[in-house]
């Protein structure tokens, strides 16, 4: 299902994956891609909003995995846009490898894990994947893209995890923080470095954020993370 969280901001929300599809003048941003699977329910929510051919400028991913990545390819080549993402994770998109950035998972875990995903067809297949447009940096302004924000680097979750501060005081996070019902808003729970992690949530602590919107969650004021933190 999809949700409008403001008048710009659409939650695009399959299999507890958010996209956020933003809208700049008459053109569109959107944030991270999906599960390939459910690409037939993010494109209607796309189309039914006014994505067309030549209006979605950007396709701007937090991080390399397949959750976030799965519709890069189809997305860009449909509507004629541009994928963006932090030149750690490229390694992820261009081999389809959610280990290739990340150290901590032994041999046996990965295979498992890659086993797993294979089974229930929730990998990224060879079809999609791809090397993006632009790479970005930490502190890089968008505005040059006809989008009123900076790249913020939060490694931890991956090597080459980001995310979006608006003008507005609206953060795109990915999969560091996320909210769900019952627990609220609290870190990510798939740590790679706990250290990087550590120092990205410090970071974006110092921050001027209003809301921040999750890769997994509802979006939700970063008000009732810190004072939940301490």
């Amino acid at each position: 299902m999809s949700e409008t969280t403001s008048s710009q901001i659409q939650t695009i929300a399959f299999r507890g994956v958010n996209c956020y599809l933003i809208k700049t003048n008459s053109e569109f941003i959107l944030v991270d891609s999906g599960f390939s699977n459910q690409r037939s329910n993010i494109e209607n929510a796309l189309d039914k909003a006014g994505v067309q051919p030549g209006n979605l400028r950007m396709i701007l991913l937090t991080h390399g995995d397949f959750d976030h990545t799965g519709n890069c390819v189809y997305f860009r080549d449909k509507y004629q846009s541009k994928i963006a993402m932090h030149q750690e994770d490229q390694g992820m998109v261009e081999n389809g490898d959610l280990f290739f950035s990340r150290k901590g998972r032994n041999f046996i875990v990965r295979t498992i894990t890659k086993l797993i995903l294979h089974i229930f067809r929730m990998n990224l297949k060879k079809q999609d994947h791809f090397t993006p447009d632009i790479n970005l940096k930490d502190g890089e302004d968008l505005s040059k893209y006809g989008f009123s924000a900076k790249v913020v680097h939060i490694p931890g979750h991956s090597k080459g995890s980001i995310a979006f501060l608006t003008t507005e005081e609206k953060l795109f996070i990915g999969d560091l923080l996320e909210n769900h019902k019952k627990r609220g808003p609290v870190k990510g729970p798939l740590v790679d470095d706990s250290v990087e992690f550590s120092v990205s949530i410090d970071k974006v602590k110092t921050l001027p954020i209003d809301t921040v919107y999750p890769g997994h969650g509802k979006p939700f004021p970063m008000i009732n993370f810190t004072n939940k933190e301490g």
